[in-house]
């Protein structure tokens, strides 16, 4: 059957932080050379596209999402030459890369902001959102981290406007100079190679033009697919303005004369008609947006199963769904499974096998613990915000204040600092098992890192996956969840066994079997699935 499909729409993503992965020089920092090193490693895995959160040049306040120049390489990483060949390596591999890029906000150190705060007649004041209001702030937006957006700057006695760290000012994307400056970036990248953006707080970057106050809320904790009503406050005018549907349009617009045919993933919030609504009515916006449901996912199968109807309903085909467990900004889900790794491959056989683009963090594969680190002693900004909240009553209210937790190096091998490096590192490295590492699991058959390994190769060579409509079954047991995925003549049906309770389901005759994990066992024309197990196999339609 010849593949039509556009690659983004089929492809696997890996979730890189630099800051972590592998550090060649002994500084204690991960970089671009030490993430070379490791790419066969990455080969191996199956990983069809890398995702690198920031290396621009950047103070490093937000670890790279501060970012002072969007053409350089913050020489904590390497250098440009560094960067050019990585991009050559991944695609020598026959990976795709795809580079976070922040849009919305600079480092209040870039020269385009420190321009703009100098006087109220320079060319580049316009490039920011500046208003009148000292004593009393110009309206009553809230950051999105539950602080005033606006900053007081005495040098112009005005106030600048960030929709989320204070030295990180938003740009004034209704000045078009401002949106040619960040197209020229795009199409800088663009020309060397990349294949796409991951483009961070993408619904903040337009805000009401007359500046209108939000209405009030009873909702204070944002959840990590919803940061518009938060800290009492419906974001009503900062936040999924119809500007930014209809920048995402622009942009898709601007990128789709590249070879390269590249893509862009947002990490939106909000409801469903939201995050379609970046999409594009035509899907003719952003590509792809970050869907986190499974963020905060119930470890039962009815939670899964109605996920998958839903995706269904409201993102059907044009639209491709995305499944993420983690990312940079959130704990890490083998802590929220207790360190059960038999649910954690339970889990990621439905991020891969359901219908949708499967994204994973590093360290996921090797079931890489959350660090203990107090908001006190925390580098992450968020953390020296909340320093006087201990670890305990952030994980009862169920508030995530230091990112550095999820961020901690990665476990390759166990020697000193587990392979990560050969100086301090940045973050401690922790406590760890020969078991938890990369070395020890890829010797273990039945390890997660193996099972990640499968199921990546799993999807990568079945275009019924890649490609397929899906559909759920029922099952003779409420915790078994099953579905199918179909194309043609063609079904890979999915069974995954959520409970304690072992239980058999009916395989359709003639099947054949892709994947089983966990304790399963066919028994003439039944699948025996013990707790936490699942298994795939392949067959025809009737006719």
């Amino acid at each position: 059957m010849e593949n039509k499909m556009e690659w983004w729409k089929q492809t696997s993503i890996y979730q890189i932080y630099p800051w972590s992965f592998q550090d060649s020089n002994g500084d204690g920092i991960g970089d671009l050379k030490g993430i070379l090193g490791r790419l066969d490693q990455i080969q191996d895995l199956g990983v069809e596209t890398i995702w690198f959160s920031p290396f621009y040049r950047s103070p490093g306040e937000d670890f790279g999402y501060d970012i002072s120049d969007y053409t350089a390489i913050d020489p904590r990483f390497g250098t440009m030459e560094d960067c050019d060949k990585l991009i050559k390596e991944i695609h020598k591999r026959k990976i795709r890369i795809v580079l976070d890029m922040v849009m919305n906000h600079t480092s209040d150190q870039h020269p385009w902001f420190l321009e703009s705060k100098s006087s109220k007649e320079n060319a580049k004041r316009d490039f920011y959102i500046w208003r009148k209001g000292t004593k009393r702030t110009p309206n009553n937006w809230i950051s999105m981290v539950g602080t005033s957006g606006w900053n007081y700057d005495k040098t112009t006695d005005e106030s600048y406007y960030s929709n989320f760290l204070s030295f990180q000012p938003d740009l004034n994307y209704r000045n078009p100079k401002v949106k040619k400056a960040m197209f020229d970036v795009l199409d800088f990248w663009l020309r060397k190679g990349v294949d796409g953006f991951r483009l961070d707080i993408f619904n903040s970057i337009y805000k009401d033009e007359s500046f209108r106050d939000n209405p009030s809320s009873l909702r204070y904790f944002p959840t990590p697919d919803n940061h518009d009503e938060a800290f009492f406050q419906k974001k009503l005018y900062n936040l999924n303005l119809p500007e930014s549907f209809q920048f995402a349009k622009e942009v898709r617009k601007h990128i789709s004369k590249y070879k390269q045919k590249p893509f862009l993933i947002g990490e939106v919030s909000g409801s469903d008609k939201v995050l379609k609504s970046f999409l594009g009515e035509k899907a003719d916006g952003l590509n792809l947006v970050f869907q986190f449901e499974l963020i905060h996912f119930d470890y039962e199968a009815n939670f899964f199963k109605e996920l998958l109807e839903k995706n269904e309903r409201v993102f059907p085909a044009p639209y491709t769904p995305t499944y993420v467990l983690g990312n940079h900004d959130q704990r890490r889900y083998i802590d929220r499974l207790g360190g059960d790794v038999r649910k954690a491959k339970v889990l990621s056989a439905f991020q891969f096998l359901a219908r949708g683009i499967p994204v994973v963090y590093y360290g996921e594969e090797i079931a890489r613990k959350e660090g203990k680190i107090s908001s006190f002693f925390g580098k992450d900004p968020i953390a020296k915000m909340n320093r006087l909240v201990p670890l305990f009553l952030s994980n009862l209210l169920g508030i995530y204040i230091n990112r550095d937790n999820c961020r901690l190096p990665m476990l390759w091998e166990m020697s000193q600092n587990a392979g990560f490096s050969k100086g301090n590192p940045w973050l401690p490295v922790g406590t760890f098992q020969p078991e938890d590492t990369v070395l020890h699991q890829k010797t273990n058959k039945d390890s997660l890192w193996n099972h990640y390994k499968a199921l990546f190769h799993l999807r990568k060579g079945s275009v019924v996956l890649k490609e397929g409509s899906v559909r759920t079954k029922s099952s003779t047991h409420p915790d078994v969840l099953c579905f199918e995925r179909v194309l043609g003549d063609k079904v890979v049906i999915v069974y995954l066994n959520f409970g304690e309770t072992e239980t058999q389901e009916v395989i359709p005759k003639g099947s054949k079997p892709l994947y089983q994990f966990g304790r399963t066992k066919e028994l003439g024309g039944a699948l025996q699935l013990g707790s936490h197990s699942g298994a795939a196999f392949l067959t025809k339609l009737k006719k």
